[in-house]
């Protein structure tokens, strides 16, 4: 094995020499044998052990272990112990999912702290089956049918191509020694129930399964990058980018055959959950939305507007002081400057860039205030006859839902001075009679 897993190395991983790699390892037959390949080929590996306190006295020894051959290879040897079960009552999740997360957290925090280059871990083609079980027993699309990823980002799997059967037979015939998890024989779990009794039944009907299985998961592969690259084509026909955000045309939409594949191809990385309703906003009337945790979906007229959920900063104010040559506000800036009546003229500056605006100062009473606009605001708009509400300047103009949602005004007093990036107030308009001037634009 130790000859294959370097030809496997050499072939698919050749990018790991040389480099300070941080290892996984529970102590179990899997993540030993790994460590013990990785240092027979001298990687550079140093250990991490994660004691989640699930099995008593036996989590204790398998520290314990762990920390004697660090010290026998002579490698560095990283351990955190959690209070896993509290964590998984106080998040409301499983068990296993509470040890996914803080033991990848953890890893996280030590990559960078330590300065690793990738993270190694003891997946096996085993492994690959079962999760490939779960998915397909639980409904999934073609991600979830694909198989663990050997390479996702920093983090390595070089065991795949191994099966449970070739490690366990190097550990024996090398008289490697591991810890065994009895926990790993109990069929409570799902994974462990298709370890022990579902999968030997497969193995039966075919013993040549694993092989079957690996070209399997080589096809949906190959089939996921005819989808990836189909897809990019209807993005480029299908979404505009306008600032940052992304605009799905409806009409284009109901074009595709099978808009709803379609949808699930271009928003699955957003988290969303809810396809039908997402499908019913192609149908549905401007305003309506559909939430993911860390997006939204907004019909707009002829679009659905994507968009990242941000704080609500409705009623969030700053200050303008009299002073100020710069503002941070929420991913701009403002940028303050005094400009003399004659300079002004002199330059004949005349802004035709809706980030920049030319301020009678003299009219201003400061410190000025920043905050986004709410509803029952109304202003003079520069250039129009007398007042007008912003929401029927807003209608008037076609701002967006989204786009609605993210303007800002610079107010003196109760009086709007600026609508951020789109119109000057007429009060605060340069005359003949103004002396000071103040410019104020957007970075």
């Amino acid at each position: 094995m130790l000859l294959d897993f370097q030809k496997h190395i050499d072939t698919s991983f050749s990018f790991l020499k040389n480099k300070k790699l941080l290892v996984t390892i529970s102590g179990g037959v899997d993540s030993v044998v790994l460590t013990h390949l990785l240092f027979q080929l001298k990687f550079n590996i140093s250990l991490a052990h994660c004691n989640f306190h699930l099995r008593g006295k036996e989590s204790s020894l398998d520290e314990k272990f762990v920390e004697k051959l660090a010290l026998e290879l002579k490698s560095k040897f990283f351990v955190k112990s959690f209070e896993t079960k509290a964590y998984a009552e106080n998040n409301n999740i499983s068990i296993q999912m509470a040890a996914r997360e803080l033991r990848y957290t953890w890893f996280d925090d030590l990559l960078k702290k330590e300065s690793f280059d990738y993270l190694i871990t003891a997946h096996h083609l085993d492994d690959n089956l079962e999760t490939f079980l779960i998915n397909f027993s639980r409904g999934t699309g073609l991600d979830g049918l694909t198989g663990i990823p050997a390479v996702n980002n920093n983090i390595i799997r070089p065991l795949l191509l191994f099966n449970r059967i070739e490690i366990e037979n190097y550990a024996n015939n090398n008289k490697i020694l591991w810890r065994e998890d009895l926990s790993n024989a109990e069929t409570k779990y799902l994974r462990n129930k298709l370890r022990h009794d579902i999968i030997p039944l497969l193995k039966e009907l075919n013993p040549n399964f694993l092989d079957s299985f690996t070209k399997t998961i080589e096809n949906l592969k190959a089939s996921k990058e005819i989808i990836s690259d189909r897809i990019t084509t209807i993005k480029n026909q299908v979404i505009i980018e306008e600032n940052g955000i992304l605009k799905f045309n409806i009409g284009q939409l109901h074009g595709l055959n099978n808009t709803q594949t379609y949808l699930f191809e271009l928003l699955k990385i957003y988290g969303f959950t809810a396809w039908n309703d997402i499908m019913g906003l192609l149908s549905a009337q401007s305003g309506k939305q559909v939430y993911s945790k860390t997006h939204r979906i907004i019909k707009d007229r002829d679009f659905l507007i994507l968009s990242e959920i941000s704080e609500n900063e409705v009623g969030k104010a700053f200050e303008i002081n009299e002073f100020d040559d710069k503002l941070g506000i929420n991913g701009f800036e403002i940028e303050i400057k005094n400009i003399s009546k004659q300079y002004f003229e002199n330059k004949n500056v005349v802004s035709k860039n809706r980030q920049i605006v030319y301020i009678d100062k003299s009219l201003l009473k400061f410190p000025l205030k920043v905050r986004k606009w709410q509803n029952g605001d109304y202003f003079y708009p520069l250039g129009m006859q007398g007042k007008k509400k912003l929401s029927k300047y807003f209608k008037e103009i076609k701002l967006s839902l989204f786009e609605k949602e993210n303007i800002w005004l610079i107010c003196s007093e109760d009086k709007i001075v600026w609508v951020i990036d789109n119109r000057l107030d007429n009060r605060f308009k340069i005359t003949d009679a103004t002396q000071n001037i103040l410019k104020i634009k957007i970075l």
